[in-house]
């Protein structure tokens, strides 16, 4: 029997994001820790239980399908969260560094809303209601985490453009530092 094409790009789309979500999981606790923002932090552990839901609608929907949800790593994915990590390694001063965890996230969310556009069409042409049902769903809070962060880089990036370059002797950066170093 001739396999249907678009089911095999559905699959192989779903294990790219099952693989994304994974990935997800461990770089959201790190963010959340370098971030100086109380809302900015409470907006990556929000998504973090968020992300947890999505990696199970995911092993719903493998399930259902009779498919294995690993073997294939999310290279998007990787690059997006390899840029984030290199921004907090910088050390920038701290509204710096809050405005730019806020563009690394927002970046993830548009990666997510793009992949996850995708697979609920195919779903959709493929008559897979229960997983089409879970697919929009995941893309709505995606769609609404992109919202919030937007929201938060209203004030954030104000106060990183009021903001001046401290020098390295006792500036921000090493208060910084030191409240990343307590909350760990």
């Amino acid at each position: 029997m001739k396999e249907n094409r678009l089911k095999h790009l559905y699959v192989e789309e779903l294990k790219d994001l099952f693989s994304a979500e994974n990935q997800l999981l461990k770089a959201l606790p790190k963010m959340a820790k370098a971030s100086t923002s109380e809302d900015l932090r409470a907006a990556f552990e929000e998504h973090l239980a968020q992300t947890r839901e999505h990696v199970a609608r995911l092993e719903k929907i493998f399930k259902t399908l009779g498919e294995t949800e690993g073997g294939k790593k999310c290279k998007g994915m990787a690059g997006l969260i390899e840029e984030g990590a290199e921004m907090i390694a910088e050390d920038p001063d701290p509204e710096e560094l809050d405005a730019g965890l806020i563009s690394a996230a927002q970046r993830v969310e548009h990666y997510e809303i793009a992949g996850y556009g995708c697979v609920s069409a195919y779903a959709k042409l493929l008559g897979e209601a229960r997983a089409l049902s879970l697919l929009k769903q995941t893309l709505d809070e995606e769609k609404e985490t992109d919202k919030k962060l937007t929201q938060l880089s209203g004030r954030i990036n104000v106060e990183a453009a009021d903001s001046e370059e401290s020098d390295e002797e006792g500036g921000s950066k090493k208060m910084a530092a030191k409240a990343r170093a307590a909350r760990a």
